[in-house]
């Protein structure tokens, strides 16, 4: 068997650290040619000595040095910045993990779909902010996307080799995070510490924050519209707290097919690697008669507005959904900073998105100056909120 060149892109992140779990195990399937991060040097340098990685990337090259020090000895190259971190991307590999969280993975990504590898998509964010000029570099380059995210990694398993045609819905399931029952008055005083304990999924701390806010889940409705071609009026979210269905496609003849599993990173993440075949993972089987039940209920927009932010702004196209993902993103970086309140997160977003109007970005470049300047209103907006 020929093994499958793989780099990862986030390696020491929550699906970095899940791919590696995952490779490590059936090391005569999987070859991993480069790995990146952000700032954990020691992570990066255990897991690119483990892993026989013939490139480490960090991203900060203030910590260039410290990575040289740790690989000293071994056969990895080390180096940093952006220009590395785009050859890590459009390299050798087969398949490019990319994990990397936030809109910062956007031109990693970008290098790796115009090289034309196939890439399995963690990072929602990328098609948020540049979904339409994504699609279109992928059919350019002939490159796969495949959906790491559990949800639409479900449609994409429920969609198999059907027509899209065919399709009446796609159904999206929310475990509803932490507060799926409070009131908004209870959020009033929610801690970082409580936000980031999701009952039923181990995430990094911004999506489990966007989690408890149902943002993650309006993100994803973007996400998907670009992945699959989908309206947002053929798209529901159904609040599921057991986690089991992760969601669910719905065709003209009334058939709805669901992919079900244990909540475990894992399973989605172990179907992208293997793609087009399947192959083990140590995740939990399910077993629905111990589970005995399985409950739905719509989302509280009154309580979890951000739902219908997001959708407001999918359905309003040009910059919007940028303007949505950058002010998100400050805002949860300063909540978990303990600068504003967790009920400001969504303030700062809609007050961001009502002082704000751009044109469709043409490239990426214009993608990046949206972002940044939305990212600057957005703190003034906070900076706002505390005086």
């Amino acid at each position: 068997m020929t093994r499958r060149k793989i780099s990862i892109l986030g390696a020491t992140g929550s699906v970095g650290t899940s791919t590696l779990d995952l490779i490590e195990r059936q090391p005569d399937r999987f070859e991993v040619v480069a790995l990146t991060a952000a700032k954990k040097v020691d992570a990066l340098g255990d897991a690119a000595i483990r892993t026989g990685a013939k490139l480490a990337v960090i991203d900060d090259p203030a910590l260039l040095a410290e990575l040289e020090r740790r690989l000293d000895g071994s056969s990895c190259r080390a180096a940093a910045g952006r220009e590395a971190l785009a050859e890590a991307a459009a390299g050798e590999a087969d398949l490019v993990m990319a994990a990397i969280v936030g809109c910062a993975g956007l031109e990693p990504v970008m290098s790796a779909i115009e090289a034309g590898r196939t890439v399995a998509l963690a990072n929602k964010e990328s098609l948020v902010t540049a979904g339409q000029l994504m699609i279109a570099a992928a059919r350019r380059s002939g490159t796969t996307i495949l959906p790491v995210d559990s949800e639409h990694n479900a449609i994409f398993q429920c969609l198999a080799d059907n027509r899209s045609c065919d399709v009446a819905k796609l159904v999206l399931t929310a475990s509803g995070g932490p507060f799926r029952s409070w009131t908004r008055d209870q959020m009033a005083s929610v801690t970082p510490d409580q936000a980031v304990a999701h009952p039923n999924w181990s995430m990094g701390a911004k999506i489990s924050v966007d989690s408890a806010t149902m943002m993650n889940k309006g993100l994803e409705l973007i996400e998907a519209h670009h992945l699959f071609g989908v309206p947002s009026d053929r798209m529901d979210v159904l609040v599921h707290p057991q986690s089991v269905v992760h969601s669910m496609v719905e065709y003209v003849d009334g058939s709805v097919l669901a992919q079900l599993g244990s909540p475990d990173m894992r399973i989605p993440i172990a179907y992208a690697l293997s793609w087009p075949e399947r192959m083990e993972t140590p995740a939990l089987r399910l077993d629905l008669a111990r589970i005995g039940s399985l409950s739905f209920e719509a989302p509280d927009l009154d309580r979890f507005p951000a739902l219908r932010v997001a959708r407001d702004a999918l359905e309003a196209g040009g910059a919007t959904p940028i303007i949505l993902n950058a002010a998100n993103e400050e805002a949860v970086a300063s909540f978990l900073a303990r600068r504003i309140g967790f009920l400001d997160i969504i303030r700062t977003v809609e007050e961001a998105l009502a002082r704000t109007d751009a044109a469709a970005p043409r490239s990426i470049a214009e993608v990046i100056d949206i972002d940044r300047k939305a990212r600057a209103l957005a703190q003034d907006l906070m900076s706002e909120m505390a005086a």
